[in-house]
């Protein structure tokens, strides 16, 4: 980034701006110097911590699963290589952002896209990615409690616990009051995942020798790879955390602090983990481990896995709020209605996340088709859309313009194919899977 006679501090060139960046360049809160409720004061590391919950939960543990379906090799490399690419787009984010101010959500990129139908396309599929995996938070609480406590009351009752729970931790209105509890979702999934790996690591359950590389379906080998793509997706999310940061500028530091951790995490676990329990992973591999350690696993995990939820539930009820309010005087009040709003919009949410997966026949692979639909394009193609949006007078006006364009279109066609043969996989997967019990007391452990 530059401050020179050029540009401004954000790296943008203020000649260069077009009309709609001018006409909508109001930052989304505004002059908060009065407010009573106040949102931009985000630090980077409470913004990075955030992402960090958001995005890295006890899915990881499915990871091991991944690499036993494509070998280390081919694993090692889509993780590093998907990773890398997920860095980058949520760079291009921050770009977009810098230039248009006045973005909050998803929605808000949408319609500089593609008018008011982006806005209503972007924003259904943001709300709706984001209320499924609430829900997936919801149904993995619910099988975390069953396996500590042996099935211990109606999964239904645990459903409705973890709900409750969650709500509540979502009242606050700013994402700051919610970041400290992002630190401790990051002490809890780092510390179940270290005792996953140290356990599998005494008891060694593999005997056999490991495979570089194995023979296996494209359907099998692309719902692996699905794995790797949704444990990348936090992108959707990323607008709405640059929106409260004190200093936007300070968003790369954000996302490295979680680039950083993600792609470490996830190729030092999955690796590991195969590397002692071999093929015969289980998937989440807590039941690679002795049932003891599972139940202390899943223990230690209850923190994220709530949290986890509750930062994509906050997320989810800021979007609604904002478009309810923006630029109301509402916006920053503590009063009735503004409160009253608050706390409604979050419980609609989430009783309708609760309905979600406990009505839902074979919820994850629904929760895949709505992932792979939404989440190829919010993490891969619409990021890299916003750069050639950003680029469009100048795409090939230098070698290396001409270079960053072949690559942006390259990731939209990346991003195509993973939505296209996403929808597949997840379609063949419904459909061969076609019936489960809604609102079952039934163990789901």
């Amino acid at each position: 980034m530059r401050s020179d006679n050029q540009g401004n501090s954000y790296g943008v060139d203020e000649e260069n701006l077009d009309e709609k960046a001018k006409n909508l360049s109001n930052d989304v809160f505004g002059d908060e110097g009065d407010a009573e409720v106040k949102y931009k004061v985000l630090s980077w590391w409470q913004c990075g911590f955030l992402m960090v919950a958001e995005t890295v939960s006890i899915g990881i543990l499915s990871l091991p699963a991944v690499v036993a379906e494509l070998g280390l090799v081919p694993s090692i490399i889509l993780m590093v290589g998907l990773g890398l690419m997920a860095t980058y787009t949520g760079y291009t984010i921050g770009q977009f952002r810098w230039r248009y101010p006045h973005i909050q959500n998803m929605a808000d990129a949408g319609e500089i896209l593609l008018g008011r139908f982006g806005r209503e396309l972007f924003g259904i599929g943001q709300l709706l990615l984001i209320v499924f995996i609430m829900a997936s938070h919801i149904l993995t609480f619910t099988v975390a409690m069953n396996s500590i406590t042996e099935h211990g009351t109606c999964s239904v009752v645990f459903g409705v616990v973890g709900v409750i729970i969650s709500y509540v931790l979502c009242i606050p209105r700013t994402s700051a009051n919610v970041s400290y509890l992002s630190v401790a979702s990051f002490v809890s999934v780092f510390s179940a995942v270290m005792i996953v790996v140290i356990a599998v690591g005494v008891e060694h359950p593999w005997k056999g020798s490991l495979q570089a590389t194995v023979d296996t379906s494209l359907y099998k080998a692309f719902l692996a790879v699905c794995n790797i793509v949704f444990s990348f997706s936090g992108h959707v999310a990323f607008f709405g955390f640059i929106a409260e940061l004190k200093d936007p500028r300070e968003y790369p530091k954000s996302l490295l602090l979680l680039q950083g951790t993600d792609i470490c995490l996830y190729v030092v676990t999955a690796v590991v983990i195969y590397c002692y329990a071999g093929e015969d992973v289980t998937s989440p591999a807590l039941g690679s481990a002795s049932p003891v350690v599972g139940k202390v696993s899943y223990g230690i995990a209850l923190p994220t896995i709530i949290i986890g939820g509750v930062v994509n539930g906050h997320v989810a009820a800021k979007y609604v709020y904002v478009r309810i309010f923006r630029h109301g005087d509402h916006m920053h009040k503590k009063g009735l209605i503004a409160t009253g709003s608050w706390l409604l919009i979050g419980l609609v949410l989430w009783v309708i996340a609760w309905v979600i997966a406990e009505a839902i026949p074979v919820f994850n692979n629904l929760l895949s088709l709505i992932a792979s639909l939404f989440a190829s394009w919010f993490t891969y193609g619409a990021s890299a859309a916003f750069w050639l949006h950003l680029n469009k007078d100048r795409l090939f006006s230098t070698p290396l313009k001409t270079t960053l364009t072949i690559i942006n279109v390259s990731i939209v066609g990346i991003a195509a194919c993973i939505c296209g043969l996403g929808l597949y996989v997840s379609g063949k997967a419904l459909h061969d899977n076609p019936s489960s019990a809604s609102f079952s007391c039934a163990n789901n452990a």
